[in-house]
């Protein structure tokens, strides 16, 4: 699944960045960091879905064989999704 970085974390939570901070000084939340120290979340995580329990089934169209490109693009946001 895709990792965040603080603030598409907390826009994704609808909450401000530094209260994803209190969260991880509470232990509410646990993010991981990268080489220099920043912090990712796991939009699995934030969402609260568990990976064992859930199933995402993605579907993507398009109106003509003109539009293959399109179908491409469609293909890979819905998979970012569907891990």
């Amino acid at each position: 699944m895709s990792k965040l970085s603080i603030s598409e974390a907390a826009k994704l939570k609808g909450v401000s960045i530094s209260t994803l901070r209190r969260w991880e000084a509470e232990g509410k939340i646990v993010p991981e960091r990268t080489e220099n120290g920043h912090r990712r979340y796991d939009m699995a995580t934030l969402l609260g879905i568990k990976a064992e329990l859930s199933y995402t089934i993605g579907y993507c169209r398009v109106s003509s064989h003109d539009q293959k490109e399109d179908l491409l693009r469609q293909k890979q946001v819905v998979e970012l999704f569907c891990r």
